[in-house]
């Protein structure tokens, strides 16, 4: 990048503005709507305006931003800004200077601001997205270079190599195209196929390597040995699905090195995804069932689904809580069971068609049950009898069209549907902010990781690797309190009530992480003074802390959490803060901060606990009743008789009106704005009022999934479905 610049390909002013760039803590985008001046507040003492401030090249940014408001507060609210003129002298820095930022305060335009730039310094050949040849790079493969396939959902790469295979004679029927899907002890099986193509000159796929991790070294040795001396029309394909996160990265580095890496994504945004999903039929299916005007209405009504449950992982964790691998061959079964059961009824039974449209053809990728209920929210909205009896919108601006022919609803789809917007998915603007954040995120997460670790970045006085990180280490081995004393704090309980269970068990866990904190720290500021021999143990500790991440020792140990180093060791040390007030005489803190748990559902479980005891009722016939009050922490000066309060909860999707009492919809920009205190009592299940109520899903943190709490029962004055398509969550972390 800082060749790109002119500045040297090993110039250090252009690796520390990359660098402190990419370690730039983001904002959280609700300083939009408020005083620019409070661009200049972040969730840590350090700001990101801040610490780019901090550096030479942009020196008084900070003064500037505060001076100047009214401009910068016109360039940040800017719909893309990445191609507006940055105020005042900014405009005159370099394109990297500016990506910095770019980077600082308008986080989620990075991927689209990084794309100019890069289309500016490289050409635009770089950032078009142009198909794949697939001929052209068969070219290149040999007996020694096998093509590998990243495997992307929703693309099958094995069509091109059949289509390819075809043309060249190479098929299933001429017994010279092997296709070995691995798994379940097919791995003898591929290295006969192997053997036999090398001696025959045969092609051979071998689909999914990336499920026989243990036999990947094998199949490394394999490939090498007939890399020579083999028939020169022996070809291998190979699949594999992308490792989620470098460290899970299985597949060898030979196999890598050696072959030619193909990566076809599927189509993006809901008109692309509209088509791709109609071009499945033709003019012949519309024409094939007898009540026409039914099957293609609920045809169609399927297509937009499809696109919408296929496009919706973009948004990460809020569009679902798993990825799947959702296909057009759940979309043609679906088709096929619509067109049997239209004509063997005499009505439509979308109920049926619903059940197993949701629970069976698509629903069987499904694993988690929130999102099960939100692919029959949206089978419930698409796919009901006002669909025939008049207008009936699939999306805000987009109607079900009537009856037409093929070519026709292709060009319905280019003429009526609205541009691209969360709103085509029943979410709100704010889910693309978040996940285009989250998008820059990973991008700097990589660039950070690219940064040089060896220790001559010492020279010409620049801070090396290892001085950070001593430095750091003190800081946190003074800051880090002592364990709990389990024994002298149960000497001092005379009651050992749900909550003094709770407390002592968070108090063990708490001790657990620290220990294992204070003594890999210790470890490694000795390996670092040279008084012990460096292992691969401390030199992964050494690169987690210099590149701001948890290190994973700790992680296995901690709670769920998706924050930088620096954030997440604030959080710790206010975890710990709270559990010493809560411990001090042990009386309930008059409100309850529910994040601050190793786990959360343990103190829920003690308030129904608490309850069933004082009044004799059964534990399994109770449950929870959530009442938000308009209140905040500091309102409160004692806990309830019954129940507690509890803060700290932030909302996703939406935002609660503390005025009147309800969930409403979210302001632009205001991502997860926080909750008023919630008063939490036990009650008998069956007097739990459901009217008018959205089941709300608690989560730890973002990444929703696994991290699920509990359900909170919220009040609304819209249909719930609303809701369940907006992906309306609460969270214990931001």
């Amino acid at each position: 990048m800082a060749s790109l610049e002119g500045e040297g390909p090993c110039s250090n002013a252009g690796e520390n503005i990359w660098g402190g760039c990419a370690r730039c803590c983001t904002l959280d985008l609700t300083f939009l709507g408020q005083p620019v001046q409070k661009m200049l507040v972040a969730k840590t003492s350090d700001g990101p305006v801040n610490a780019l401030s901090s550096m030479e090249e942009f020196r008084n940014l900070d003064r500037d931003i505060e001076g100047s408001a009214k401009r910068w507060k016109k360039f940040v609210e800017s719909e893309c800004p990445e191609k507006e003129k940055f105020p005042q002298e900014w405009k005159n820095k370099s394109a990297l200077q500016r990506l910095c930022i770019m980077r600082a305060i308008r986080p989620d335009r990075m991927t689209y601001a990084v794309r100019d730039f890069v289309e500016e310094k490289l050409g635009s050949k770089y950032v078009a997205g142009r198909p794949l040849d697939f001929a052209a790079s068969f070219e290149e493969s040999g007996p020694a270079t096998p093509m590998f396939f990243i495997l992307s959902p929703g693309v099958d790469p094995l069509k091109d190599v059949e289509k390819q295979g075809k043309k060249l004679g190479y098929t299933f029927n001429n017994r010279n195209f092997h296709n070995v899907s691995l798994g379940q002890g097919q791995e003898v099986v591929a290295e006969q196929a192997l053997d036999v193509a090398a001696a025959e000159g045969h092609w051979v796929i071998l689909q999914n390597i990336h499920l026989v991790a243990k036999w990947l070294s094998s199949l490394e040795k394999k490939l090498e040995q007939h890399s020579e001396g083999s028939h020169r029309d022996f070809r291998v394909f190979i699949s594999a699905e992308p490792a989620p996160c470098p460290e899970s990265h299985i597949i060898p580095q030979g196999i890598l090195e050696n072959s030619i890496k193909i990566t076809n994504e599927p189509p993006t945004g809901m008109h692309a995804n509209l088509h791709k999903a109609l071009d499945n039929f033709n003019q012949d299916t519309l024409e094939m069932c007898t009540r026409e005007n039914e099957f293609k209405s609920i045809l169609f009504a399927l297509c937009y689904f499809h696109a919408v449950v296929a496009e919706r992982r973009k948004f990460g964790p809020q569009g679902w809580n798993r990825s799947y691998p959702f296909n057009t061959g759940d979309l043609t079964i679906s088709v096929n069971v619509l067109y049997n059961y239209l004509e063997a009824s005499s009505k439509v039974p979308y109920d049926d068609l619903r059940y197993l449209f949701g629970e069976i053809m698509y629903g069987g990728h499904i694993t988690d049950d929130w999102d099960r209920r939100l692919c029959k929210t949206y089978l419930e909205e698409f796919i009901k009898p006002e669909m025939l009896e008049g207008e009936f919108f699939l999306a805000p601006g987009f109607p079900l069209p009537g009856n037409m022919d093929y070519n026709g609803y292709h060009q319905y789809i280019d003429d009526a549907l609205p541009p691209e917007s969360p709103y085509l998915y029943g979410l709100h603007p704010n889910a693309e902010i978040g996940f285009l954040t989250q998008s820059s995120e990973k991008l700097f997460r990589v660039v950070l990781e690219m940064q040089p670790r060896d220790s001559s970045m010492g020279e010409g006085g620049v801070v090396t690797r290892e001085e950070t990180v001593k430095a750091l280490l003190d800081e946190m081995l003074e800051k880090l309190a002592d364990e709990f004393n389990i024994a002298e704090l149960m000497a001092k309980v005379g009651e050992r009530t749900p909550y003094v269970v709770v407390a002592f068990q968070e108090c063990e866990r708490m001790n657990i992480l620290t220990s294992e904190i204070k003594s890999s720290l210790k470890e490694l500021d000795l390996g670092l003074k040279g008084e012990l021999t460096m292992t691969s143990d401390m030199e992964n500790l050494l690169n987690a802390l210099f590149l701001d991440m948890v290190p994973e020792s700790w992680v296995k140990k901690a709670y769920p959490s998706t924050a930088s180093l620096g954030m997440w060791f604030a959080d710790l040390l206010t975890r710990i803060k709270e559990l010493e007030m809560w411990t001090g005489d042990f009386s309930l803190p008059s409100a309850v901060w529910l994040a601050g748990f190793f786990n959360p559902q343990s103190f829920l479980t003690a308030i129904m606990q608490s309850t069933a005891r004082k009044n004799e009722w059964p534990l399994d016939k109770m449950t929870l009743q959530c009442d938000v009050t308009k209140k905040n922490r500091e309102d409160f000066a004692s806990p309830p008789r019954e129940g507690a309060y509890v803060h700290g909860l932030f909302m996703e999707g939406a935002r609660w009106d503390a005025q009147t009492g309800i969930i409403t919809d979210a302001r632009l920009k205001e991502l997860t704005p926080a909750m008023p205190v919630i008063f939490i009592k036990a009650i008998p299940a069956d007097k739990q009022d459901t009217r008018s109520m959205y089941p709300c899903p608690v989560y730890k943190t973002r990444q929703r999934g696994p991290t699920y709490v509990w359900t909170f029962n919220l009040k609304t004055r819209e249909n719930p479905c609303k809701w369940v398509l907006a992906g309306v969550a609460l969270l214990l972390q931001i």
